[in-house]
């Protein structure tokens, strides 16, 4: 890398932070990576472990997207709009540490798969209070020419606190001799001391970035604002009461209809979710119709909360709502990989779904090393995407990227031998480097400055959205077409990841510098 890491100090501008300042403002992302990949890697195993089915599985994987279509949007619009001793996304950093670190020392203690499900609700819903804020943080702290660094780098500990974490238990038995077979209802004791050790990494390093960084206040960032010209980007509001009271009775009937049908024709309860949430959304947007009655547009931000997120919502940019059918296809066939690649690789590669087999735990074990193999591919990946955006344009970059991961995915089914699947990994890395990175550059032009938590929040809907339809859809199909075999939900995830490489394609490229500025941090 060649960027200037020393202090740039121009009058009036957001100085230029040295190397070690942007080291210290992402190091918290490793901690909450390492709770997160625990979580991937593992609860599918702690919930096998407690009695639950392959098809209850994605139902019970519902909590982390549910509460991240929930947390994100509201700790985004809370942390643009607060300021105190620790600053402004710093508490939110601090508090969904503590909550998460709990959760995690909780979970391989589960008595019950009940209590399993509750510590996953309860640790995604921390582990999102403290993501969320990071991307804003990125935001406030750099100027513009820096944040590409500032993600790039968010990006590395992502993929060294994956690694490590997905590797965990795999270590610890064939390293330190513990063991990866319990009693009956019971986790391993792998399991149990890397959620310990995990829950301690977690911690530290986000209090590391609490402790070490400072923020702006809102009067400097406003007086940084106004130096660069006073950008504060406001998009046009159309939506009327009367839209939000029509939209919410068509809402409504529609989930209303969803709900009858599946339970007239006694469909999968799974279905539940999503024609409840359809529903959900009817009311939501009843209560915005109240809320707006005939204000005019400059009266819009002060009608609270709730308002403003479903009014940003349907006042997004264009390239934003392209981006979604992106992201719809792409974390699709993710959540289809972390839910089902351990039932896929234990049942078609090891030949057992014996939970209490060794068969069973030693290619769960292997899952997590194949887990931690894509991360850190991703982590290499990373430092060629700039450069491959910079010579064939970064859209293409991401279709190159996405076909490479969707090839992986499909051959699971073919590679036999499971000491080879970490081959397959490496286009799956591919992918989740470009995820992570691409989008968030396409976007980056784009966003309003003044709402970049809210937006980043609102983002995460369509992440989330397509992991609620999979886990509503996924366990039926696999029933229903694919006599509950694991391995088709990973091929399903192949052959979706690739149509999210075509539709990258037909995003509004609104801002060419994106690339270049990409392909700046490896320079």
């Amino acid at each position: 890398m060649s960027d200037n890491y020393h202090n740039k100090r121009v009058p009036g501008l957001k100085p230029e932070l040295s190397f070690w300042q942007i080291f210290n403002m992402c190091f918290g992302f490793l901690g909450i990576q390492f709770g997160f990949a625990l979580q991937n890697a593992n609860v599918s195993r702690i919930f096998q472990t407690l009695g639950a089915s392959i098809e209850e599985i994605p139902i019970l994987w519902i909590a982390a997207p549910l509460t991240g279509l929930l947390v994100q949007p509201i700790i985004g619009y809370l942390s643009d709009n607060t300021w105190g001793r620790l600053g402004r996304r710093r508490p939110y950093f601090l508090i969904g540490a503590i909550c998460t670190t709990l959760a995690i020392f909780v979970m391989p203690h589960s008595p019950a798969l009940w209590v399993a499900a509750g510590m996953l609700w309860i640790m995604d819903a921390s582990i999102n209070i403290a993501m969320e804020p990071f991307r804003a943080f990125v935001g406030d702290n750099l100027p513009k020419r820096q944040r590409p660094l500032g993600y790039a780098m968010q990006s590395f500990f992502i993929g060294i606190g994956a690694v490590v974490a997905s590797a965990l238990p795999y270590l610890l038995t064939n390293y330190l001799g513990v063991a990866n077979t319990a009693p009956a209802g019971e986790i391993a004791d792998s399991v149990r001391y890397a959620f310990y050790f995990g829950g301690a990494v977690l911690f530290c390093a986000v209090l590391w970035t609490v402790i070490s960084t400072k923020e702006y206040s809102p009067e400097q960032l406003a007086a940084f604002e106004t130096a660069q010209g006073g950008q504060q980007v406001a998009l046009e509001r159309h939506r009327t009461g009367k839209d939000y009271q029509f939209a919410s009775l068509v809402w409504v009937a529609l989930g209303s209809l969803l709900t009858l049908a599946i339970w007239s024709q006694e469909l999968d309860k799974q279905l539940y979710i999503l024609s409840l949430g359809i529903f959900a959304f009817g009311p939501l947007q009843f209560y915005c119709a109240i809320k707006l009655g005939n204000k005019d547009g400059a009266e819009r931000s002060k009608l609270g909360l709730v308002f403003n997120v479903v009014d940003d919502l349907f006042h997004m940019p264009k390239a934003m709502h392209q981006l979604a059918i992106v992201q719809f296809f792409s974390w699709f066939a993710l959540f289809a990989m972390w839910i089902y690649t351990t039932a896929a690789v234990t049942s078609y590669h090891y030949g057992s779904s014996d939970v209490m087999s060794k068969a069973y735990n030693d290619g769960a074990d292997w899952v997590g090393m194949l887990f931690a193999s894509y991360n850190g591919f991703a982590a290499l990946a990373a430092l060629f995407i700039p450069l491959l955006a910079r010579k064939i344009g970064i859209r293409l970059t991401h279709t190159v990227n996405m076909c490479c991961g969707g090839l992986g995915l499909i051959s699971f089914y073919f590679i036999k031998d499971p000491g080879l699947l970490w081959l397959p990994m490496i286009g799956v890395g591919i992918a989740w480097a470009s995820i992570l990175s691409v989008p968030y550059a396409m976007l980056a032009g784009i966003l309003p400055s003044q709402k970049m938590g809210v937006y980043m929040g609102i983002f995460n809907f369509f992440i989330v959205i397509p992991q609620l339809l999979a886990a509503s859809v996924l366990g039926l199909l696999l029933k229903s077409l694919f006599d509950g075999q694991a391995i088709y939900a990973l091929l399903t995830g192949g052959v979706l990841m690739m149509i999210a490489g075509v539709a990258v394609l037909f995003v509004e490229h609104t801002d060419d510098a994106n690339a270049g500025e990409l392909a700046t941090t490896v320079d």
